[in-house]
Order: C-alpha cells, then structure tokens, then sequence
C-alpha cells in the first residue's frame, strides 16, 4: 500500500492507467450511439467536474467514429443535492451550460462515479427543471456500488466492488494530471 501525504489516502489498488481510461471511454461511446441507433436528437450532459471532462470525451469519440457533432452541455447540480447542507456550509456553485433545448431529446448523464445516486437524482430534478426531454439515459464511468436510492446505469464503464471504507478516484488530465482509476482509502490523520 502506498501512503499520500499530500491527499491523506492509502493507495489501494490501480484500477486503470491511461490506456484503460481512454478504451472505456471509447466503448461507452459505441455503446452510446448503438443502443440509441445512432445520434438523431441525442446530446451527452457531464455532471461538473470530472463528469464533464468524460462527457467531452464521450463526444470527441462520437465524432471521430461517426463524424458527427454531438450537443455537450454542463450541468452542476450542487443546489438541488439533499445532503448539501450537511457536507458544504456555502456550497462550491458553478455555472450549468447546457447551451440547447432539451425538449424531445434523448439525454445521456455522464458521471465519473455512482455511490449513493444522490448527485444523479438531484442531476435529474435539475434537468426537468430545464425542459421536457424524451429520454434520459445514464452513462457511469464507475459503478462501485452501495446505493441509497434506486437509481441504475444504463452504461457503466466499469464496476468495482468497494466497501464502505473505500473511495474510487477518478482522476482526469484536465484536472488531475493524470488519466486513471484508484482504489483508495482515507488515512486518518
């Protein structure tokens, strides 16, 4: 095991490199566009931050697989969480960008990470306060389990059996430095 000073956590295991990252970002945009048939009224919503970052991703495949552009939009659901107060005094807002009508579209939801489902029930009351659209699908880069609400992917990238103990970090260039996947524990102080 291998100790960060900097993030206080135990390394536990590397679930993906760099290579791993940008395959499964590649099927989940193949499955995507197979299971919708292809893009006709399709548009890819990443939750802030790292959804966002695999979201853009997901469309960059889209286009290079089927030539076409994909509507992106942002969206930060930090004021529609039930559990905000009790982890954030002020929560950390930023801007949802969702730069098209959602009316009768087929909208996937990209995550990095799905725990409890809390972030993507209150994704969801934030999306139909937005519109009317046709179909919400959820595209999760990883599932580790323990869920608090019955909420499903339709698209996982991978699955990890955690326990409650764990976390799974998702690490991004665009944030992180780096593209892979860990399994962790926080170390206490």
């Amino acid at each position: 095991m291998t100790v960060s000073k900097e993030d206080k956590f135990i390394l536990k295991a590397k679930i993906a490199d760099a290579e791993d990252v940008a395959r499964t970002i590649n099927r989940l945009a193949f499955e995507i566009v197979e299971r919708n048939r292809g893009v006709k009224d399709l548009a890819i919503i990443g939750i802030r931050t790292r959804g966002a970052y695999i979201a853009k991703r997901i469309v960059e495949a889209i286009k290079k697989n089927e030539g076409v552009d994909v509507p992106l939009g942002i969206l930060d659901a930090s004021l529609y969480r039930d559990d905000f107060r009790m982890k954030l005094r002020q929560p950390m807002v930023k801007v949802t960008d969702i730069p098209f009508d959602v009316d009768e579209m087929t909208l996937i939801l990209v995550d990095d990470v799905l725990f409890t489902g809390r972030t993507i029930r209150a994704a969801l009351s934030e999306l139909m306060d937005l519109g009317r659209p046709a179909r919400i699908q959820l595209a999760i880069f990883v599932d580790r389990g323990h869920r608090e609400l019955p909420i499903a992917a339709d698209f996982t990238g991978k699955s990890i059996i955690t326990s409650i103990g764990e976390e799974v970090r998702v690490r991004m260039e665009e944030v992180d430095g780096v593209d892979e996947i860990l399994l962790v524990e926080t170390a206490k102080s």
